[in-house]
């Protein structure tokens, strides 16, 4: 019912989403653009590459089709298992699910609250497990149609079983990285509201010194903390838990504000490096607060999985470590923190370099809009970076298949190395 569902609500998979390298010529197999993938098999399998060679050589060619972008429906899976079952945790049970089959623990309790919500929990693992072998494999193309024998059938598969390690690698990064990203959606969209910070900054400063830094300090980080709040709410946070954390962020914001008021006193007091920190510090005040809460919710959420034996017994320092990874699979959620925490440095440094800057209202925009620019701006490069790790993790895979090292042996040598 509930995959009837996603799969009726949501149209054909988009062509961008993925991608088809197409190899017609023998000669093809010795070329320089040689997709990694083929020459993994090569280094893998010698005899299982000169039978593919064989194959170009007649009418046969042959795809590598990668999907590029995780379907909705699979999205919509991962997030109702992590939500209603595994404490908003992901990287707890994804990884184990795809690489061994083994399947999150969940409740009777969970599978009828989910039920009763239109959501099938089994349903969506099986949709998961179903399409683990679709994100990267080998394709037959008759190019003129003269039939395919069941001995070129049985090359394909032998070739997307070579090819295993590497498929599974690719879909357990492709769905996580792809889940952040639809987590943070509504947090870019805030990010685009922040050009009016700058105008208006600017004609409050124009009018009467002092109360445009307070705006630029305090209008961003309440545009930051709402970001916060839409990807943690996209994790499956409950507005009631969300709203707890405001016994700490309300003192925080009035101790932030009171920080930004006295920042044009200090430049009076020619105290030009520590304005500049200060207004920083008033600027990120929310954010880093948010990013020390965020990572205590998900050693909380960890820490109930232990509880409930749906994850392995965990030292403490183990489970910080976990807790801190899941929270920074999304990617603004890792710039958030590293503009928040160059934030101060920055304004300090302009603030004492260029003190002719400090009225300037789209200079005092741009220092509190730092964390959300750097988040912003990690938002954009994510995708290509996680691209950079899978193509570099496929070439370490290659060395490796070339010294008889199998996947395993692989993991192992660069977890000791």
């Amino acid at each position: 019912m509930f995959l009837r569902s996603l799969l009726q609500k949501q149209p054909a998979q988009p062509p961008e989403s993925y991608t088809i390298k197409v190899l017609s010529f023998p000669q093809e197999l010795e070329g320089k653009d040689l997709p990694l993938e083929f020459e993994y098999i090569r280094a893998k399998n010698p005899a299982l590459f000169a039978r593919v060679k064989k194959l170009l050589a007649g009418n046969k060619a042959i795809g590598l089709r990668t999907v590029a972008l995780t379907p909705k429906p699979i999205l919509a899976a991962v997030n109702a298992i992590a939500v209603r079952s595994q404490h908003r945790m992901i990287l707890t049970w994804l990884p184990q699910l795809l690489w061994n089959q083994q399947e999150p623990k969940i409740s009777e309790e969970e599978r009828e609250r989910a039920k009763n919500e239109h959501v099938d929990l089994d349903a969506c693992v099986t949709l998961i497990l179903k399409h683990r072998f679709t994100f990267k494999r080998f394709m037959l193309i008759d190019e003129t149609n003269a039939g395919i024998a069941p001995e070129e059938m049985k090359l394909i598969q032998e070739l997307n079983e070579e090819l295993y390690p590497l498929m599974i690698h690719y879909i357990v990064e492709r769905i996580i990285s792809d889940n952040a990203h639809e987590r943070t959606a509504v947090a870019q969209a805030i990010l685009k509201a922040l050009i009016i910070i700058g105008p208006i900054t600017h004609a409050l400063e124009t009018v009467s010194r002092g109360i445009g830094k307070v705006f630029a300090a305090s209008t961003d980080d309440v545009l930051a903390e709402v970001a916060e709040l839409t990807a943690l709410r996209g994790s499956g946070f409950t507005w009631q838990k969300l709203a707890a954390r405001s016994k700490i962020l309300v003192p925080v914001f009035i101790a932030a504000t009171y920080g930004a008021f006295n920042v044009e006193y200090l430049i009076e007091l020619d105290r030009m490096f520590l304005a500049g920190t200060v207004f920083g510090l008033s600027a990120v005040a929310l954010s880093l607060t948010t990013a020390i809460q965020s990572i205590r919710m998900y050693h909380e959420c960890v820490t109930a999985l232990i509880q409930e034996k749906k994850y392995k017994n965990l030292h403490a320092r183990e489970i910080w470590k976990l807790a801190f990874l899941q929270d920074f699979t999304n990617p603004a959620r890792l710039g958030l923190l590293i503009g928040a925490v160059s934030s101060p440095i920055v304004a300090g440094l302009i603030f004492a370099f260029f003190p002719h800057l400090t009225h300037n209202g789209w200079v005092l925009a741009m220092l509190g809009t730092t964390e959300t620019l750097v988040a912003g701006l990690t938002v954009l490069i994510a995708r290509v970076w996680n691209e950079w790790m899978l193509n570099r993790d496929l070439k370490e895979a290659i060395r490796a298949a070339r010294r008889g090292m199998t996947w395993s042996e692989m993991e192992a040598y660069k977890l000791v190395r």
